[in-house]
């Protein structure tokens, strides 16, 4: 499977299919839901994706960067990927609409999070306009991106999620997707898959780290927490303990429980884990050090679509030696990060 033939989904489809196997038949009609509407726009990704170059194109003279292009539609319900009704636009004070306005908040704070850490404009680093699209679908319990430019927001069953507006860090790692497809394209199966979902989860977990001032030892390091229902608490994936997260976790902390075959979703939960530990072992703002190598690491011209953990964990040495020395402290911290999850460099 490459990696645009499957939307991305905040809830992985494993997740969702354990949950319609439940006894409550709140939770079971809603991952049924879930699992029905997820399954219909596959194949658009895979046409979008296929079309891309694997690196951004330049920004052009009339494009100097630094202001994000929202707009936000309200779906009304519909399971069409066509854009609505806008609701809001770029300056555009307030709406009446709170799950809109969260979705501007939240597509702001990550394209914030990328320009000023990164000088990255936007998604394709070139001022690709975010399009939000919110009250998609009924009682939709996920979020996800199309892969063309679109971020859709389900409201939720109230059982598996609430209003998926409500996640900042949801919002970057979906967005995040999407600078993945622009720079390295890693192919959505086995260790690239992982890799993907990872330095999504990785780059989300720092736009809410941004937004709430949070240092490495105040986050929690959790994903999703804030869009949650009953059935998944307190949130859908840890990136301090994976495994913990919600009673469906079954992610792996190191090589060790790698699932062979497994779903990308679950094994993430390893790369996850290192990029915890380094930034951890560093201190301070993700953002100052950590974040910078792993987004070096994924702009690197070597990473290829089927990189597996031990290639890019390769790169990321090889990047925070070459930016802050061999004998850095920045360096060790990589080392400590990847040896933490038993993938040895």
């Amino acid at each position: 499977m490459t990696a645009s033939s499957v939307r991305h989904c905040i809830v992985p489809p494993s997740v969702l299919h354990r949950l319609a196997r439940s006894a409550d038949e709140a939770v079971r009609d809603a991952a049924l839901n879930a699992l029905a509407l997820d399954a219909r726009f596959r194949l658009a990704r895979a046409e979008c994706a296929a079309t891309l170059r694997h690196r951004p194109a330049p920004v052009t003279f009339s494009r100097t960067g630094g202001q994000p292009q929202r707009t936000i539609y309200d779906q009304q319900g519909s399971e069409s990927q066509t854009p609505g009704v806008v609701i809001r636009v770029e300056g555009q004070a307030p709406s009446q609409d709170e799950a809109a306005n969260q979705a501007y908040d939240g597509l702001g704070a990550t394209y914030a999070y990328y320009w000023t850490v990164f000088e990255r404009d936007s998604i394709d680093a070139a001022g690709m306009p975010l399009l939000g699209l919110v009250h998609y679908g009924r009682r939709y319990a996920n979020a996800f991106w199309d892969g063309a430019g679109h971020m859709f927001f389900g409201d939720g069953d109230g059982q598996i999620l609430t209003q998926t507006t409500a996640g900042i860090d949801v919002i970057g790692h979906e967005l995040t997707h999407g600078v993945t497809q622009y720079e390295a394209n890693l192919t959505y199966s086995g260790q690239s898959g992982a890799l993907n979902e990872s330095v999504s989860d990785v780059f989300g977990i720092q736009v809410k780290q941004y937004v709430l001032g949070q240092d490495v030892h105040n986050s929690d390091w959790l994903i999703g927490a804030d869009i949650v229902g009953p059935a998944l608490r307190p949130a859908l994936r840890s990136m301090k303990r994976p495994g913990t997260a919600n009673a469906y976790d079954d992610q792996p902390a190191d090589m060790d429980g790698y699932v062979s075959g497994g779903d990308v979703h679950t094994n993430s939960g390893i790369p996850n884990h290192a990029f915890y530990v380094m930034a951890s072992a560093l201190g301070g703002y993700a953002w100052d050090a950590a974040g910078p190598i792993w987004y070096a690491a994924l702009a690197d011209p070597q990473l290829r679509p089927n990189a597996t953990f031990r290639d890019f964990a390769r790169i990321t040495l090889r990047q925070a030696q070459q930016t802050y020395g061999t004998g850095s402290d920045q360096a060790h911290a990589v080392q400590q990060g990847w040896e933490a999850v038993k993938i040895s460099l």
